[in-house]
């Protein structure tokens, strides 16, 4: 088995019980140059908010979108524009990705941004 299907494996494991769940997600997806984040609605088939490393106002802000202060930065947005929409608590989705890294420092940033996991 092959890194990626390694992580798929144990993201579908996770999203089963997120589905069962009928909880608002947070999910997480990093490339090696940005970094995604997205709320899905209980239901799964609406994204209530987004915010990525790709965006325009962001990629001001930052030299590289494939570090840990990057991911800080999306965390914070990605808190802000949750609480805009009347979001306060999220299942954490990380895709399979370990908790570590860019993926801790996104869910650490959103914490504080005022998300409750």
């Amino acid at each position: 088995m092959d890194k990626k299907l390694a992580r798929l494996r144990r993201a579908r494991k996770t999203r089963a019980k997120i589905a069962e769940l009928k909880a608002v997600r947070l999910t997480v997806y990093r490339s090696n140059c940005h970094i995604y984040a997205q709320i899905f609605s209980g239901c799964g088939t609406q994204v209530l908010a987004s915010a990525s490393t790709a965006e325009t106002e962001v990629r001001s802000q930052i030299a590289n979108g494939g570090n840990v202060k990057a991911a800080t930065i999306i965390g914070k947005l990605i808190a802000e524009r949750a609480k805009a929409k009347g979001i306060d608590t999220v299942t954490f989705d990380r895709s399979g990705f370990h908790y570590h890294g860019r993926v801790k420092a996104l869910a650490e940033a959103a914490r504080e941004g005022g998300l409750k996991f």
